[in-house]
């Protein structure tokens, strides 16, 4: 008697392990999904191998569902980001903001998460993040930007995606012009060494 409930003590242990491992592993997938979308969207772009808007913008896309939605809330956000679904209008909205050649033209763009929350639902989760990030222009005016987001991922063929990315404002801070003395053109630390 006392082995098969030793049996049944173990099996039961084996599960739990293993439903716990599978949550872990779907955060650190998720955290590495929201990271991957936030150095996409850095400036000057790190990611080796993109050498154009257009590529950034198609790797963007693809971390996202099909029928993803990507949108600003908030009395800022509103009217700034607006809506958008799938990935043609997800696609579009990416091309608008680095489509079109500003003056003065954006030379520095990093985005920092922190106050992580993961929440996993079998194939599904939700994710919230404060985000950071300081906007250097080609005219030495610069500002700090912060917002909150609330994002929803799916699992689809075996792999995470972003199902759905919300922001809102917290704040736009002006910053101190020449705060940041000199500033990278481009970005070689994950290009391959020769």
């Amino acid at each position: 008697m006392a082995r098969n409930s030793t049996t049944g003590d173990l099996k039961r242990l084996v599960e739990d392990l293993s439903q716990r491992l599978s949550v872990l592993e779907a955060e650190a997938d998720i955290r590495r999904l929201q990271a991957r979308y936030m150095m996409l969207c850095d400036t000057p772009c790190p990611e080796p191998d993109v050498s154009t808007d257009d590529e950034r913008i198609e790797r963007i896309v693809e971390l996202y569902a099909p029928d993803a939605i990507w949108e600003g809330v908030g009395e800022f956000y509103d009217n700034q980001f607006g809506r958008r679904i799938g990935h043609d209008a997800i696609r579009a909205h990416f091309q608008a903001f680095w489509g079109e050649k500003r003056d003065p033209a954006l030379v520095l763009n990093v985005h920092y998460l922190t106050s992580e929350q993961i929440h996993v639902s079998g194939e599904e989760a939700e994710g919230q993040w404060v985000h950071c990030q300081p906007w250097i222009f080609s005219d030495g005016s610069s500002l700090l930007r912060s917002s909150r987001l609330n994002n929803a991922f799916r699992k689809i063929d075996g792999v995470w995606k972003i199902a759905r990315t919300r922001t809102e404002n917290v704040f736009v801070a002006p910053l101190r012009s020449g705060w940041a003395e000199k500033v990278p053109t481009t970005s070689v630390l994950m290009r391959q060494s020769a």
